[in-house]
């Protein structure tokens, strides 16, 4: 895929724990409409990368710009305000609330940016009922909009969650391990949602995943990560075929890195 705008480029990224150097001058972009997707073995530094670009860390070295905007001393909750969408590897949902309320606070959360305390009335208000029956559809959860969200099946929570993401209109989403814990069946869903998703909303995705079907079912572009330095970036056929990414990816377990 070749893109001509960057909407996320980070620079020369450190980031230590005490003694421990996790990201070692970590640089990469996701261009508009990309679908990036960082690999790496146990303790590469993924989920570290992740959480600082996401905002959740700072680094200690480096920048992250969206677009023209500096981030990166700008908390998650400043990112999610500027088009920063995120799931997580254990969905975050209200599970004693229905998926359709889940959907409610979701649509309210972006009209009350910039007025958190404020009623949503008029236009915005009226418009919800539709927005979340398109939410429901494109997610396949359109038949459960009443069913109280703790008691969904694994793959379904992950699902409402995406939709909970989706009602934030963001510019790039940050997907975390999204197929984690799921069944053959349910990767294979996941997958084709993303798919979809990506197509309909022109969205920019930046994921981590351990699976190398969704990887290359999903991938634009990949960059591997080992011992928290960036040693390959390119299309999936160029990494496929990389020796170094051969010898030092093994694509088994989870890192906490």
């Amino acid at each position: 895929m070749s893109t001509t705008t960057t909407l996320l480029e980070a620079r020369a990224l450190d980031k230590s724990y005490g003694r421990i150097r996790v990201l070692r001058d970590v640089s990469l972009t996701i261009g508009t409409g990309e679908s990036h997707v960082v690999i790496g073995p146990n303790g590469a530094g993924k989920t570290t990368l992740f959480k600082v670009l996401t905002g959740e860390l700072y680094a200690d070295r480096g920048t992250v710009h969206f677009g023209a905007t500096d981030v990166t001393r700008m908390s998650a909750h400043q990112r999610i305000h500027r088009g920063f969408g995120r799931t997580f590897q254990v969905a975050k949902v209200f599970p004693k609330l229905s998926v359709q309320d889940n959907l409610q606070i979701a649509l309210e959360a972006r009209v009350r940016r910039g007025n958190p305390i404020g009623r949503v009335t008029g236009a915005d208000a009226a418009g919800f009922a539709e927005k979340a029956e398109r939410l429901l559809a494109d997610t396949g959860l359109a038949a459960q909009r009443d069913a109280v969200s703790g008691a969904l099946a694994y793959g379904d929570r992950k699902r409402l969650e995406m939709a909970m993401v989706l009602a934030l209109e963001p510019a790039v989403l940050f997907l975390d391990e999204p197929t984690a814990g799921m069944s053959a069946a349910e990767r294979q869903a996941t997958v084709r949602l993303l798919q979809e998703v990506k197509r309909q909303r022109s969205l920019s995705m930046l994921m981590t995943e351990h699976d190398m079907d969704v990887v290359f079912g999903l991938a634009d572009r990949i960059s591997v990560l080992h011992y928290g330095q960036l040693i390959a970036s390119g299309t999936p056929e160029q990494i496929r075929n990389d020796e170094r990414v051969k010898e030092v990816y093994l694509g088994d377990g989870d890192e906490h890195a």
